[in-house]
């Protein structure tokens, strides 16, 4: 062992510290790791094989109305023999937007920039402004129109079905709302045929519902016509829902 002041240990001690900064000074630090993280994108896995759902959010969406649906159509990936659902989010922004409610949720994509899977089914959750700037937002009204286009089934929640109605692709359709909101709905798109005493209308590809707890009803509607009563009732057992949609009040046109 060298002694403590002979010119070994010196060159020892010297050589330590020389290796030392130069470790430090090629890794980042604290700082610059966190800035690297936050700079990575984060894709959700989407599985092959499966119904792609995205969901529409934005700044004012309303939880239940977002959350119904998302409870609902997830729940089908622990099903077997099914062809399930792989559901994500999609924004016209990367950064977290706030519910209503105040919870903060990071949307998956952003329609504006980024290339979008495939949508088979959209959802429009409820918003605080669907009645008035949202419907002015024409990039998003063009998105929704692009989806339209090729999706299997276009579905909203409550006030969503302004949005649809806006982005032109319910005329012609029978469609619903928000209860207190219908005599404003009727009277925003007086072209459109509007039913007021049924929790949900299935027109078409369109399903669009009153919202609120009944969005689950709406989204069960939809599973039971991809996969059967069974398979439905599984999942609703699961969310402790009794289903059955002959006990629903709908309007069913198909």
């Amino acid at each position: 062992m060298f002694k403590k002041h002979s010119i070994p240990y010196i060159k020892s001690r010297i050589l330590l510290i020389l290796l030392s900064l130069l470790a430090y000074g090629c890794s980042p630090n604290k700082k610059e790791l966190n800035t690297a993280i936050k700079k990575e994108k984060y894709i959700p896995k989407l599985e092959p094989n499966r119904y792609n759902v995205a969901f529409l959010i934005m700044d004012g969406t309303y939880n239940t109305e977002f959350t119904a649906p998302f409870d609902i159509f997830q729940h089908t990936q622990f099903r077997k023999g099914i062809k399930a659902m792989n559901t994500f989010s999609v924004a016209n922004t990367l950064k977290p937007i706030t519910t209503f409610e105040g919870i903060r949720i990071l949307p998956d994509f952003d329609y504006t920039k980024d290339s979008i899977p495939r949508i088979d089914i959209l959802v429009v959750p409820s918003a605080e402004h669907h009645l008035d700037t949202d419907l002015k937002d024409e990039v998003m009204l063009d998105f929704i129109k692009k989806v339209d286009k090729m999706a299997l089934y276009m579905t909203s929640h409550c006030d969503g079905a302004f949005v649809l109605a806006k982005a032109g692709v319910l005329d012609n359709i029978v469609s619903t709302t928000f209860p207190s909101d219908i005599t404003q709905y009727r009277k925003m798109f007086p072209s459109l045929q509007v039913e007021d005493s049924v929790l949900f209308v299935h027109h078409g590809k369109y399903i669009t519902s009153s919202g609120g707890a009944k969005s689950f009803e709406a989204s069960l509607y939809l599973c039971e016509l991809l996969y059967g009563k069974k398979i439905t009732e599984t999942i609703a057992k699961g969310l402790v829902i009794n289903w059955d949609v002959s006990q629903i009040p709908s309007l069913i046109l198909q």
